[in-house]
């Protein structure tokens, strides 16, 4: 099984850059976008109608902002979707958060269920109207962590991806040093990840290759800082621990260049 993240900053913008070839070449079971910033109407018909896909849509109440999607292939033995979460307007209103609930048969003959979070993460930057967004985010993953917890007391094994808008680890950031009081990297963010991945979780890329450094997923539009490979690990695969041998591999797709985030790939067993 193939899944692919990717915050493709817009949907519509991608989709006049080969997103449908992307798409086709790949060939994802399931692929999650974030930040889709679109309405259900403004979708063009060449997202919607990939041949073999279905899909589900969390596009929030603001234009141009966040907004979530999952595409699934039509043979996925799915049984259930959702795109709405704990009845709290000021998260479902961003379009957030789109989840598959799926089963696959393993040699034992029973149905093992996965629950697939694909979720768009808040910046957690101050808005243009001076209102203070850390607790918003800081709250967002409680919830997170709340939920899928609970998943797991049912015997669900767990996949959450998307762009975290954190970045881990010093490793995971080109410019530690100098980013150490800038959002995305400050300590009390971290602490959110470690709160999670060690709520019997883990964190696939860094687990599968603990000491590799210069791999990035977003890069800003200034300065060059792509080419020069200025750029933050903050797009993540994180499941919990039952499911991490079945992992057979985790690449950044750092060749496709139409977002400033870059496509995560999971491949499973």
């Amino acid at each position: 099984m193939k899944i692919i993240s990717w915050n493709v900053n817009g949907i519509r913008a991608v989709a006049k850059k080969w997103f449908r070839e992307f798409v086709e070449k790949e060939s994802p079971d399931i692929l999650c976008i974030q930040e889709t910033k679109a309405f259900e109407d403004q979708f063009v018909k060449d997202i919607w109608e990939i041949e073999g896909y279905r899909h589900i849509w969390h596009t929030g109440s603001r234009p141009w902002y966040a907004g979530t999607a999952i595409f699934y292939k039509s043979n996925l033995k799915i049984i259930d979707t959702k795109n709405n979460f704990w009845e709290l307007d000021h998260f479902h209103d961003d379009g957030r958060v789109t989840e598959l609930e799926f089963y696959y048969t393993n040699w034992d003959n029973k149905k093992h269920h996965i629950i697939l979070l694909n979720w768009y993460f808040p910046n957690g930057g101050t808005r243009a109207d001076w209102t203070e967004m850390i607790s918003y985010k800081l709250e967002f993953y409680d919830h997170l962590i709340n939920y899928t917890r609970k998943k797991k007391s049912e015997g669900k094994d767990i996949i959450v991806t998307g762009d975290f808008n954190i970045c881990h680890e010093e490793i995971d950031i080109a410019r530690p040093k100098e980013n150490q009081n800038s959002i995305w990297f400050l300590p009390i963010e971290r602490e959110k990840i470690w709160e999670f991945i060690d709520d019997w979780n883990l964190d696939v890329w860094r687990y599968t290759y603990p000491d590799k450094a210069d791999v990035y997923s977003w890069w800003s539009y200034r300065a060059w800082a792509r080419p020069r490979n200025i750029g933050w690990r903050i797009d993540y695969f994180i499941v919990n621990k039952n499911l991490i041998n079945k992992v057979k591999s985790i690449n950044y797709l750092t060749d496709v260049m139409w977002s400033d985030h870059c496509p995560v790939k999971l491949e499973l067993k």
